[in-house]
C-alpha cells in the first residue's frame, strides 16, 4: 500500500529541522578544539567562507533534488536518470551505517547528563571514569537504548508532529543554553585570555592542513552526503523558498558551533591557566577534559548538567534525522506502514549498535588498522561513502541532467535565484576539488600518513 507523503507545514519547520539535523555531536566538540588548534580566529575565516560557498552548493544541490522528485536519496537519483540510481544506493548506506555507532555516543551523553543533575559531577572528572564506564558490557548498552528509544518515540508521531514540532522546540532552547553557558563561561576570571586566543587570528597557523581541518568539519557537520537533506528536501512544500532555507540552516549551524567555542576554548584557558594543552584532547575533550573544567569552577556541576543536557538535544536532533532518513528509504521500498518500519530500524539500531560499544570492552582485541569496531564505521562512512557520495553528486548534476534540474526548482517558488551563478561554478568545478581533497585526506588522515 502507498504510504500518504507527510510534509512540514512551514518553511520554519523545515529550517529547524533541517539545522537539528546539522547540529550535532561535531558542532559541540569537534568544531572547538580545530578552531583552537588552527588559531582561532584564522580556523574561524576559513570555516565561514568554506559554508556560504562549499556548504552552501552541497545543501542546496541536496534539498532541491528532494523536493524536485518528492523522493528519499534511495529513488531520487534514479528518478532523474535511471542509470545513476546507484549514488542513491550508496547514499542510502551511509546513515543505515552511522545511525548504530552514533546512538553509542548518544548513549554516553545521556550518561553524563544524569550523572550531573544526580550531582556527581565530581565523579565525572575522575581520571579513570570515562573509560571505565565505556569498558563495562552492560551499563553503557542500556544508555544507549535508552537514546535510540527517545529517537524513536519522536520518528513514530511523524515528519509534522514528530520531527517538525520537537524542533521548533529543541532548537530554541539549544540556542538559549549555548547562549548562556557561553555567558557564564566568558565571564569567568582567567576568560578573556581564551576569548582573545579564540577571536585573534593567528597567520601563522594558516596552513593547508587548517584548510583541509575546516573543510571536513564544515562537510560533515552539514549532514551532507548522507541522504538526509534529500531527505528532508522530499517534505518540502514547493512554495517555500530554498535558497533563504539554506542561508537560515547555515546560519544556525555556524552559529551553534561559534557559541559551542565560546563555551568551551575559554573555559579550558580559566582551567588550566592558559596552558592550551588540553584543546588537543580531541574527541575526549568533551568526556575527560570538561568535566575537569567543571569541577574545578564555582558552580560548575549546575553548567555541567545545562551542558550535557544542551549535548544531548544536539545528539538528539541528528540522530532523529538519521533514523527518519533510514526510515523513509525503507517505508519507499517495501510500500509497509511507518509504524512497522520505525520499530523494524529501531531493532536493527540496536542490535548493530551493541558490537560498536563493546568494541571498548570485552571485543577491544578486535580492530583493524588499530580502529575499534566503532572507528571501523565512522572511517568508511564519514572518510570513504561520505566524500564518494558527495562527488558522484556533483557530477551527476554539473554534467549528466546538468545544473537546470537544481536551478529550476530553486526558481520555482521564488522565480529568482539570487546566487545561480555562484552555484553552477561551485558544483561544476570548485566542490568536485574539495571533495577529491577530503577524500585524500581523510584516508591518509585515519591511517596516520598525515596529521589534522
Amino acid at each position: 500500500m502507498k504510504q500518504k507523503k507527510d510534509n512540514f507545514s512551514s518553511r520554519l519547520g523545515f529550517v529547524l529541522a533541517a539545522a537539528g539535523s546539522a547540529v550535532g555531536l561535531g558542532n559541540l566538540w569537534r568544531f572547538p578544539y580545530l578552531a583552537a588548534k588552527y588559531g582561532g580566529g584564522s580556523f574561524l575565516l576559513i570555516y565561514l567562507i568554506l559554508a556560504v560557498t562549499f556548504g552552501f552548493a552541497l545543501l542546496t544541490t541536496e534539498i532541491a533534488l528532494g523536493r524536485k522528485t518528492g523522493k528519499s536519496a534511495l529513488y531520487a537519483f534514479g528518478k532523474l536518470n535511471e542509470k545513476w540510481s546507484f549514488i542513491g544506493v550508496l547514499a542510502s548506506a551511509v546513515p543505515i551505517i552511522i545511525m548504530p555507532y552514533y546512538c553509542v555516543i548518544g548513549g554516553w551523553v545521556i550518561k553524563y547528563a544524569w550523572v550531573y543533575i544526580a550531582g556527581s559531577g565530581a565523579a565525572a572528572a575522575g581520571d579513570d571514569f570515562f573509560t571505565g564506564f565505556i569498558s563495562q558490557p552492560v551499563e553503557p548498552i542500556a544508555w544507549l537504548v535508552v537514546f535510540i528509544l527517545a529517537s524513536m518515540a519522536i520518528i513514530l508521531l511523524g515528519v509534522n508532529k514528530g520531527i517538525e514540532n520537537m524542533s521548533k522546540v529543541l532548537m530554541p532552547l539549544l540556542v538559549v543554553l549555548s547562549v548562556v553557558i557561553a555567558i557564564f563561561v566568558i565571564t569567568r576570571p582567567g576568560a578573556t585570555a581564551g576569548l582573545v586566543y579564540y577571536f585573534k587570528p593567528d597567520l601563522s597557523k594558516m596552513s593547508a592542513n587548517a584548510f583541509l581541518a575546516a573543510l571536513g568539519q564544515l562537510f560533515y557537520s552539514m549532514s551532507l552526503a548522507m541522504g538526509i537533506m534529500i531527505t528532508y528536501g522530499s517534505y518540502m512544500k514547493k512554495e517555500d523558498d530554498i535558497e533563504a532555507s539554506v542561508r537560515n540552516v547555515e546560519i544556525f549551524d555556524t552559529g551553534i558551533a561559534f557559541l559551542a567555542g565560546l563555551m568551551i576554548v575559554p573555559a579550558v584557558f580559566v582551567f588550566n591557566n592558559g596552558d592550551t594543552e588540553a584543546l588537543k584532547a580531541g574527541p575526549t575533550l568533551m568526556f575527560i577534559t570538561l568535566p575537569k573544567v567543571f569541577d574545578s569552577m564555582a558552580g560548575g556541576h549546575i553548567i555541567g548538567a545545562v551542558f550535557f543536557i544542551l549535548v544531548f538535544f544536539a545528539a538528539l536532533t541528528s540522530a532523529i534525522s538519521l533514523m527518519e532518513t533510514v526510515v523513509s528509504i525503507f517505508v519507499e521500498k517495501t510500500g509497509k506502514s511507518r509504524k512497522f518500519i520505525t520499530i523494524c530500524v529501531t531493532i536493527y539500531t540496536i542490535l548493530m549498535a551493541v558490537p560498536s560499544s563493546l568494541g571498548f570492552g570485552i571485543w577491544s582485541h578486535i580492530s583493524i588498522k588499530g580502529l575499534s569496531i566503532l572507528d571501523m564505521w565512522d572511517f568508511l562512512s564519514n572518510s570513504v561513502l561520505m566524500p564518494i557520495v558527495a562527488l558522484l553528486t556533483c557530477i551527476f548534476v554539473g554534467y549528466v541532467v546538468k545544473t537546470n534540474i537544481v536551478t529550476d526548482e530553486v526558481k520555482a517558488s521564488t522565480d529568482k535565484f539570487k546566487s545561480e551563478k555562484l552555484y553552477v561554478v561551485l558544483i561544476k568545478y570548485f566542490s568536485p576539488i574539495l571533495i577529491v581533497l577530503i577524500l585524500i585526506s581523510s584516508i591518509l588522515n585515519t591511517f596516520g600518513i598525515i596529521t589534522l
